[in-house]
């Protein structure tokens, strides 16, 4: 009997209950498609006409001109199957209904992070290079830029699991922890065990995560779970049955703030293969930064206004949390920022192009995904060709096959104008990072894909001057004693069938 319920249990899980009401769901629309070729000449004729026009409402959007171009190809190559799929899937209706309900949070926040005038002068009279940008993130981003904090950089998931314990082990008052991807083993076992005895010591302890990203890392209803040892914990956008473009926007942040002293972000979720407890794709090359002092503030602020979203509760219910600690006198600038799919505006985006544009010197880019825009391919190669060195580096083994081609789809175009692309032989990179000309840096969340750019709410460190910035140059040059170049010439040598399914795929890249 006890056997019997672990088989019904495996068989009728949230995974594969979610897995069947989607196949209904496609069946129904092929049904649907199917049913229109009973009267084909008719559907066709209707259909071609009902193409024009929402090609026509396509062009008009404001949206990216690479996802106008990707639905206007499916409805022009298939126009019974193309229109559908886009009524059914491609409106944003699902994204106003979210925008609506989340912008009074984000509102509040803003007017919670207050920018220091004197910081402010104090750039624009020694350091104009930097004002544009520190200008920039804190009009549309909407976050201050600080002083005196310190930046320290992980290399390696080893390295920030290591730091991450010892700095849990010293809360005392809160710990606040938001992220895409948790799976038990090794290393959340090792951090749940620490919050356990802290929520004892009266620590108030916080957690969100993702419930795509986790739906195959964590057992149904882990979040009662939690509960029930003390911890507070919501699930962003829960995952169901349904196909819908609300399913897109992902909760992409890797967020811990502890006592709002010390905040962790960067690409290492909290899963066993970020620390190479076992190897998922070759040996896993990660990176993040830890921050103490006044910029910790943007973080802390960051987590609860997703958490108050989460909770239902009052816009602006900060409780005391949003302190703004005195780490002591330290060199340059730190900027926290997050990025959503809200508010039209790709704060992301436009600070990586801030970036290629004002430099100088360099530019050294690591990216798990090149998936990217004409206008960023564009940035780029200008930079390349005005006689700056501009080197990425991308994963040799991929972690996803179909994204892997559109990156290395990339490498011609970019090769052939200057740009230096280098793979990590090891295995798989999964950094995000940017570092220019020794002085300014950023290492986040964000990937130069269009998920992270437009789809996922994500958030970033952005770094002037500060005392890190020559440890992520160092460890760019140490990862490029694992890799290898990919000339332009390895390009062209490149199979003409496996181009051709690169050059396909990357016209549906918006897509996926």
């Amino acid at each position: 009997m006890i056997f019997l319920k672990k088989i019904l249990k495996n068989i009728f899980n949230r995974t594969t209950v979610c897995i069947f009401g989607i196949i209904f769901q496609i069946s129904y629309f092929a049904s649907l498609c199917l049913g229109m070729g009973y009267y084909y000449n008719y559907s066709y004729i209707l259909f071609q006409a009902l193409g024009v026009v929402v090609s026509m409402y396509i062009v008009n959007l404001d949206i990216n001109p690479s996802f106008k171009i990707a639905w206007i190809l499916v409805i022009t190559a298939f126009p019974i199957f193309g229109v559908m799929f886009y009524i059914f899937f491609g409106n944003r209706r699902s994204s106003e209904k979210l925008r609506k309900k989340m912008s009074p949070y984000f509102e509040a926040e803003k007017n919670c992070l207050e920018q220091s005038e004197s910081v402010m002068k104090k750039i624009g009279e020694c350091f104009p290079d930097f004002e544009k940008q520190s200008k920039y993130l804190h009009n549309f981003g909407c976050y201050p830029v600080y002083e005196n904090t310190k930046t320290v950089y992980f290399s390696s998931g080893e390295e920030k699991f290591e730091a991450l314990l010892k700095e849990i082990e010293k809360a005392k008052r809160f710990v606040f922890i938001e992220y895409f991807i948790i799976q038990e083993g090794k290393m959340w076992n090792s951090i749940l065990d620490i919050l356990e005895r802290k929520v004892k010591e009266n620590v108030e302890v916080r957690i969100i995560y993702d419930d795509i990203g986790c739906l195959l890392t964590l057992p149904e209803k882990y979040d009662k779970e939690l509960e029930r040892k003390g911890i507070k914990c919501r699930i962003f956008n829960k995952f169901k049955p349904v196909i819908s473009t609300r399913m897109n926007n992902r909760d992409h942040r890797k967020i811990f703030v502890i006592d709002g002293e010390t905040a962790f972000t960067g690409g290492i979720n909290l899963a066993d293969e970020y620390i190479n407890e076992f190897e998922k794709h070759g040996h896993w090359k990660d990176t993040a930064i830890m921050l103490k002092g006044n910029a910790v503030k943007s973080f802390t602020a960051m987590f609860l206004t997703m958490w108050n979203y989460l909770d239902g509760a009052d816009y602006d219910s900060y409780d005391g949390f949003l302190t703004s600690p005195e780490y002591g006198k330290t060199e340059g600038f730190v900027i926290p920022y997050t990025d959503n799919p809200l508010d039209d505006e790709p704060v992301g985006e436009n600070v990586y192009l801030g970036i290629i544009n004002d430099a100088q010197k360099y530019v050294y880019i690591t990216t798990p995904y090149l998936v990217i825009d004409n206008e960023m391919q564009n940035a780029l190669t200008l930079a390349a060709k005005s006689g700056v060195d501009v080197r990425i580096i991308t994963p040799h083994i991929p972690d996803k096959r179909f994204v892997h081609a559109v990156t290395r789809a990339h490498y011609k175009k970019l090769t052939s104008l200057g740009v230096k692309i280098y793979e990590y032989m090891p295995g798989f990179i999964h950094s995000k990072s940017f570092v220019c000309d020794d002085k300014s840096a950023v290492v986040g969340t964000i990937n130069l894909d269009f998920r992270s750019l437009y789809l996922h709410f994500e958030c970033a460190a952005f770094m002037y001057r500060t005392e890190c910035i020559s440890d992520i140059k160092a460890d760019f040059f140490k990862t490029l004693e694992d890799c290898r170049e990919i000339t332009y010439d390895d390009c062209l040598s490149v199979n003409i069938f496996v181009r051709a399914i690169r050059l396909v795929l990357k016209l549906f890249a918006p897509m996926m």
